[in-house]
């Protein structure tokens, strides 16, 4: 069958053969993956191996016996497989097939790449963090020791121009597509809080009696995957086979998911491996849930959860392609024509939201000391890779300045995560059943979080245990223990804690099963947990949850078995911090891990500078303590402050911001709550002006002004005008009005017994208008006080008249 790509080939062949480099973007079901190999292997493009990575095993294995049965060659001769742990070449193989993390440790292993003459990155719109990486190192070796090297870049859906723009590379693109796709959209949204398996198996039933063929079916899990089988088992017609597909499942009943099947018609419940690279041969009809499962690290918590949300129009793109691989076909989606317009144009690349640890280790590896240093497509989030970068410092991989240490190198060529890599490295083959199991899915479903029964299981299998699963881990087992080969005397718990320092858990007090990390974290369980009552644990999974994670798997460890294994990293350190509940700043003296207190005392004779330094975040706790006085002298630094920036922000925000530069050296003796109650900030906030500074203020806005009789009155600046209160008597003789920092008084003027008569920021234009209304009242309520007819030339006074 002739294929759409057929026709882009030529294209193609003379780019590559001129430019060296390439990307190819042709729509799902167009035949590059197994087409594009085989063509340059016919045109002679170059001397070396083809490698084409694929981002799964199950489609670099399809792959491979594609192309051979293409070639009518048995697998491992000219076409050939490598993924982890399992390879099929030999010395005449031209393609070889291999799985993204393979050309890292290749390329790692022999930068010039010897004996490979081309390298093709299929389903690139995916955008893993091996291919990104893989992509990056490629394009460097070809900079530097390889011009010859032969760079394709493939994709379905993906934005080629920044990719092109990166490598200097033409756009080559096929236009077809094999069979065309009817797309089939909700007519309504899916109402809140409904179960997609429910409405998925529905969707499933309808369209076994709309339409002919095999059916695939998108979800987001093996969870999702199973309860939709139970709902459709019984309820599909009679010799529908119903095929589960996701990569946890053993290799050959991923097979029979995906080779046609005469005996019947089936229906293929499938996770996100087959979006790309798959032809299941007798699929006419999709159905797409329309979720993705995605792993998502929080630098701040340093934990990766997994979150389903909804896919991409890119994906969907993706999934719908699959129906039209061998005939026309159908898709129905889950969702709504409208609701389409709102999902994101394609998934995020994983560099963005993905663990950064390996990456940044393969980084420091290659001789790199920043992100920069190489081409990336997308750069690494800052934040993501200084949590990877605090990681491999802790252990070991990297030293302070983050280059890479003997340790690091002995990590990097493990095929494992830097965790596992360096637990590994610390226990020898011992350690090497806790690595697999930790790299591999859960065999004992609910229960207990203990990590000790699964590694019981293990060794003893009980009915309860996923026996497939089982074998997974106990073959993973056998391979890393090849890779070390010595034993140590370290125990499980031991070994979990050196692969996870952050992790070590300390029980809080309470009934509540609550521990604090040495990480500074949270983490809880269910109270019916056979370890909800341990004092230490160490934590190796969670829930990922920002608030407070719910732990998945852990181990329990003994205080000695800590202590022998974290050594000089438990210290005593004197810790003097504010108490919320106490509301007053405890010294203590603490026996620490991280954020763990192992023993605690109280600490005699702390220094002082320590306590102050305490009581500031107390303030912060407490909030700053305004005296009349304090509040005006604020308000006038802030007046000069708006058109002199020389002087301090006195604001609340800059104040609490700056709390150990001003008030720190003045809170000697000031311990508690109460103490600062009674704590006086005029003489602080003075002290952050300099002489100079001080006249300016003085000049520019005084504190106080003087009336005629020469009493000082302070002048309050915390309103739109400065204003005082002052009795009408004691300006008597004033023929002008009062200014201040350029702006006129507000004066609130008062009766003899200090209630306020008249406000006014027109002293003159008072005497002359409503003064005489004044006189008359205050003349019949104040008789024994002067009330002159013209008090522009009266004197001022607070005295009364004089007695006859």
């Amino acid at each position: 069958m002739r294929l759409p790509i057929e026709d882009a080939l030529p294209q193609l062949i003379e780019t590559l053969a001129q430019d060296r480099r390439a990307v190819l973007e042709a729509p799902p079901g167009a035949g590059k993956t197994t087409r594009v190999p085989l063509a340059m292997l016919d045109a002679d493009l170059t001397p070396g191996k083809i490698l084409m990575l694929e981002p799964r095993r199950l489609a670099a294995r399809a792959a491979a016996e594609q192309m051979a049965k293409t070639l009518g060659e048995p697998l491992g001769a000219r076409v050939g497989y490598r993924i982890r742990g399992e390879a099929k070449v030999s010395a005449q193989t031209r393609i070889e097939v291999v799985t993204e993390g393979i050309l890292t440790r290749m390329l790692q292993s022999d930068p010039s790449l010897a004996d490979i003459g081309a390298v093709i990155f299929d389903e690139f719109h995916e955008r893993s963090l091996q291919s990104d990486l893989g992509l990056a190192l490629c394009l460097e070796t070809a900079s530097a020791l390889r011009e010859d090297l032969v760079i394709v870049v493939m994709s379905a859906t993906l934005d080629a121009t920044p990719v092109a723009t990166l490598m200097g590379a033409a756009r080559v693109t096929s236009e077809g597509r094999a069979f065309p796709v009817e797309t089939r959209w909700r007519d309504t949204p899916l109402p809140p809080k409904t179960r997609i398996e429910d409405v998925t198996a529905q969707t499933v039933l309808t369209a076994m009696t709309e339409t002919e063929g095999g059916v695939l079916v998108f979800l987001p899990g093996e969870g999702e995957i199973r309860r939709t089988a139970a709902l459709l088992q019984g309820r599909v017609p009679e010799g529908v086979l119903l095929r589960p597909l996701y990569g946890a499942m053993p290799f050959k009943d991923q097979r029979r998911a995906i080779e046609p099947d005469a005996t019947g018609r089936k229906v293929v419940l499938a996770t996100a491996i087959a979006e790309t690279s798959l032809t299941i041969e007798d699929i006419r009809v999709v159905v797409d849930a329309g979720r993705a499962r995605r792993a998502r690290f929080d630098p701040g918590l340093g934990m990766t959860r997994l979150v389903t949300e909804p896919v991409s129009r890119a994906e969907a793109t993706q999934r719908q392609g699959r129906a039209g691989r061998v005939a026309p076909g159908v898709c129905y989606r889950l969702w709504t024509r409208a609701e389409e317009g709102a999902l994101p144009a394609f998934p995020p690349p994983g560099i963005e939201v993905e663990d950064l640890s390996g990456l940044v280790l393969e980084i420091a590896l290659w001789g790199a000391r920043a992100p920069g240093d190489l081409p990336f497509l997308t750069p690494p989030p800052a934040g993501a890779y200084a949590a990877a970068l605090r990681l491999l410092e802790m252990l070991g991989g990297v030293d302070a300045d983050g280059a890479l240490t003997d340790h690091g190198r002995a990590m990097a060529r493990l095929p494992t995560h830097p965790r596992l890599a360096h637990m590994l490295l610390s226990g020898g083959s011992d350690a090497a059943p806790l690595a697999a199991l930790l790299g591999e899915r859960d065999p004992l479903k609910g229960g207990t979080t203990d990590l000790g029964a699964r590694l019981d299981v293990l060794r003893r299998p009980t009915p309860a245990a996923d026996k497939p699963t089982l074998q997974r881990i106990n073959a993973e087992a056998k391979r890393l223990a090849r890779l070390v080969e010595r034993t140590s005397d370290l125990t499980p718990a031991q070994l979990l804690a050196r692969a996870f320092p952050d992790r070590i858990g300390l029980r809080r007090k309470g009934d509540v099963p609550r521990w604090v990390m040495s990480g500074g974290t949270g983490a809880r369980m269910d109270a019916g947990d056979p370890l909800a009552g341990a004092r230490l644990i160490v934590v190796a999974e969670t829930d990922g949850d920002a608030r407070e994670a719910r732990i998945r798997r852990a181990l329990q460890i003994s205080e000695a078995e800590l202590r022998e294994v974290a050594g000089t990293k438990i210290a005593w350190q004197d810790v003097c911090q504010w108490s919320r509940r106490d509301r007053r700043v405890q010294a203590r003296r603490q026996e620490r891990l991280g954020a763990l207190v192992l023993e605690d005392r109280n600490l005699k004779d702390p220094d002082p500078a320590e306590m102050a330094r305490a009581m500031c975040d107390g303030v912060r706790a407490l909030g700053l303590n305004w005296t009349p006085q304090a509040t005006r002298f604020r308000a006038r630094v802030e007046l000069v402050h708006a058109e002199d920036p020389g002087f301090p922000d006195m604001s609340e925000t800059g104040l609490i911001d700056g709390l150990e530069t001003w008030l720190l050296p003045h809170l000697d003796g000031v311990k508690t709550a109460d103490d600062w109650t009674r704590f006086d900030m005029l003489p602080a906030l003075r002290a952050q002006l300099s002489w100079e500074q001080q006249t300016t203020l003085d000049n520019r806005a005084p504190a106080h002004f003087e009336t005629p009789l020469g009493r000082r009155t302070p002048i309050d600046y915390g309103g739109e005008h400065p204003s005082i209160e002052i009795r009408v008597q004691e300006l008597f003789g004033q023929t002008r009005h009062p200014m201040v920092a350029g702006q006129p008084l507000r004066i609130t003027l008062l009766s003899p017994a200090g209630r306020p008569v008249q406000v006014t920021m027109d002293l003159p234009g008072f005497w002359e208008s409503s003064y005489a209304e004044v006189r008359k009242d205050m003349r019949g309520r104040y008789p024994k006080h002067p009330w002159p007819e013209d008090p522009r030339v009266a004197d001022a006074t607070l005295r009364a008249k004089p007695r006859r």
